[in-house]
C-alpha cells in the first residue's frame, strides 16, 4: 500500500519538478511569467529621475521612509498615508518626490530580484529531490522483489521515502506562497508611484 502511494506521489513530482513554461527560464517554478525588472516607464509616468539617481540615499529622511515604505509589513494604506504626509511638509515637494520614488523603485526591484533568486534555487534543489526520490523508490521496488526478501531494508527505505516526500511537498506549498511576492512588489510600487505623482500635481 505503501508503496503504491509512492509511486503515485513520484508521478506527481515530475510533473511539479519539471513545470517551466519558458524556455528562457528553465528554474522559474512559478505558474506567473517570469519578469527580471519592474520597467521605470510601467510604474512612473512623472518627471525623469536621471538626476536623482542613487540621491537618495544621501538623504536620512528619504532613506528612512523609503525602508518603511517598502517593507511588505507596513499596510499599503498605511504606507500611502505616510507617503502623502511627507510630501505635504516638503519645501521642494517635486524634488522630494523625485527622491522618494527613485529610493522605491530601486529597493523593491532589489527585494524582487532577491526573492526569484531564491525562488529558481529551490526549484533547483526540487528538481534535484524529485530525481533522488524516483531513483530510490526503483530502490524499492527492487529490495522488495528480491528473494530473499529483507523486510527491515524495505520498512527503513519505504519510511524514507515516505518522509522525503513529505518535506519536499512542503516545499511546494511555500514555493506556491513565495511565487505571490514579486506580483506583490509590482502592485506596491506602482500603488506608491501613483500616490507619489497625484501628491506632485
Amino acid at each position: 500500500m505503501k508503496v503504491r502511494l509512492l509511486a503515485a506521489m513520484v508521478v506527481a513530482l515530475s510533473g511539479t519538478a519539471a513545470r517551466a513554461a519558458d524556455p528562457r527560464y528553465p528554474d522559474w517554478p512559478c505558474t506567473q511569467a517570469k519578469v527580471p525588472e519592474i520597467s521605470l516607464a510601467a510604474v512612473w509616468a512623472g518627471p525623469p529621475l536621471d538626476d536623482v539617481q542613487n540621491k537618495w540615499k544621501d538623504d536620512a529622511k528619504v532613506s528612512a521612509l523609503v525602508a518603511k515604505l517598502s517593507a511588505r509589513k507596513t499596510p499599503l494604506d498605511e504606507a500611502e498615508k505616510s507617503v502623502k504626509e511627507f510630501l505635504a511638509s516638503s519645501a521642494d515637494k517635486t524634488a522630494n518626490a523625485k527622491l522618494l520614488f527613485a529610493g522605491l523603485f530601486d529597493t523593491l526591484n532589489a527585494q524582487r530580484f532577491q526573492v526569484m533568486n531564491g525562488l529558481e534555487r529551490v526549484s533547483r534543489k526540487q528538481r534535484e529531490a524529485a530525481d533522488k526520490i524516483r531513483e530510490e523508490t526503483l530502490q524499492l521496488h527492487a529490495l522488495q522483489g528480491a528473494t530473499p526478501r529483507d523486510e527491515a531494508k524495505v520498512e527503513a527505505l519505504g519510511n524514507e521515502l515516505i518522509w522525503k516526500t513529505r518535506i519536499f511537498e512542503d516545499r511546494n506549498k511555500v514555493v506556491r506562497f513565495v511565487c505571490e511576492v514579486p506580483t506583490a512588489i509590482d502592485q506596491r510600487l506602482f500603488a506608491l508611484g501613483r500616490v507619489i505623482q497625484q501628491e506632485m500635481e
